[in-house]
């Protein structure tokens, strides 16, 4: 039957996780997925934004990424529950696990969404599309939609569709009817500012998009214009990355509870990023050459700076050093809300040219820096932290203790005490 393609969308992810796990381990009755509800950040640590919702929200017109305040203003009704991200972990490889039993070829393309390659293993590919859709829904609790098409681009056009548990089909032929009539922002890679140029162009649809003049398009859009033309038509030559390749970069950052307004504060939180990023690095057996850090201040100005490192290194120590560094070049003064740290030319060669003037006994300094990344796989990320972030707490002044690894999934959203929680 030639190349066969299934993209696997959970509906609604993390709110329907959340309902799933509501109803069937902790002995609630309201299904989140069938009222208006969302999933939403602490308003506290100003990550006060919708993360996920319901269908049900949808009616309000309620957008993921908008502040909880505006949500529950369109909706007073409106169910918030808190994001808790280890249970996001759990659910997505419980799903990878039954897609793995259709294909060993297999895309995690986000935590909710996956790729199979399907080709040879199915002889009706629609058929076998609603046993892995029915599998996912009675041994896992959530449903999800399936796409099935000749390639990505068509199979992940397919599976967002008409939802929530559906099986569609985008087959080359299929393309004038099921496509080409959609809003051309319907498109795969056409984001606004593309929405508003091919608008103006007078390419309202996705069918108009395919049957542009491509010197239009390059004219308005360059290259881009040319590619979302091919994607119009169905024209996609992409193969899926079974085995992702390696980071060219590391990095993390955070929003602060409260505007930091001295370095020495925002010199503490650079530390806790710096804990996370090489932590990171240690894991994955790299090394990095460039690091770079970025602000943005109470005005949401953002600005960077970034040096190149004598040698590559994965020492908190090294990394901290030089944020500091390019902290005290960068900032001016004015309140922060955001920091991030950043690096780029990974290597994993596992070498290392040592220098005179090398600030550290680099082998030293790593031998310690490892045994605290075991102590901590093992006994909790808590275990073992520097002094500076010990409690009591309001190390950074506002009354909230800074965490000693921050970055990435904030501590409040790693997980829920549903003890405190009240489960309808």
């Amino acid at each position: 039957m030639g190349r066969i393609i299934f993209h696997v969308d959970v509906n609604s992810a993390f709110l329907s996780w959340e309902a799933v796990y509501r109803l069937y381990h902790l002995g609630g009755r309201l299904d989140l997925r069938t009222v208006p509800s969302a999933v939403g950040g602490s308003q506290e640590h100003r990550h006060g934004i919708i993360l996920a919702k319901s269908i049900p929200a949808k009616a309000y017109k309620i957008q993921t990424g908008e502040p909880i305040v505006d949500a529950k203003r369109k909706c007073p009704d409106l169910i918030i529950v808190p994001p808790n991200y280890d249970l996001y972990n759990r659910s997505s490889k419980a799903l990878l696990s039954v897609l793995g039993r259709y294909s060993d070829r297999i895309e995690q393309y986000s935590i909710d969404e996956a790729f199979l390659d399907m080709s040879g293993c199915t002889d009706d590919p629609e058929k076998t599309a609603h046993e892995i859709k029915d599998t996912v829904k009675n041994e896992l609790g959530f449903t999800v939609n399936i796409g099935v098409a000749q390639n990505k681009l068509l199979a992940k056009m397919a599976s967002d569709f008409k939802k929530p548990d559906r099986v569609h089909t985008l087959w080359p032929e299929e393309i004038p009817q099921k496509m080409w009539p959609l809003p051309v922002r319907d498109l795969f890679f056409v984001g606004r500012a593309s929405e508003r140029k091919l608008n103006g162009l007078g390419i309202r649809t996705i069918g108009d998009l395919a049957c542009a003049d491509e010197r239009m398009l390059h004219a308005a859009l360059k290259s881009h214009g040319l590619l979302i033309r091919q994607y119009a038509n169905g024209i996609d030559g992409g193969d899926l990355v079974v085995t992702p390749p390696p980071n060219k970069g590391y990095g993390n950052s955070l929003t602060t509870p409260r505007d930091v307004t001295d370095a020495r504060t925002a010199k503490l939180y650079l530390l806790s990023l710096a804990e996370t990023v090489s932590a990171r690095l240690r894991a994955d057996r790299a090394k990095i050459s460039v690091v770079s850090v970025s602000l943005r201040d109470c005005d949401l100005h953002t600005c960077g700076h970034q040096t190149q490192l004598a040698a590559p290194t994965d020492l908190t120590a090294e990394i901290a050093l030089a944020a500091d560094r390019l902290f005290d070049e960068l900032w001016n003064g004015t309140p922060i809300r955001q920091l991030g740290i950043h690096t780029a030319k990974a290597s994993y060669d596992g070498m290392r040219q040592f220098g005179m003037f090398d600030p550290f006994d680099y082998e030293k300094q790593r031998r310690a820096e490892t045994a605290v990344d075991a102590l901590r796989k093992k006994y909790g990320a808590d275990c073992v932290m520097r002094a500076c972030f010990l409690p009591p707490g309001d190390n950074d002044g506002s009354g909230l203790r800074i965490d000693h690894m921050g970055g990435g999934v904030s501590r409040e959203k790693r997980s829920v005490d549903y003890s405190r929680e009240k489960v309808l």
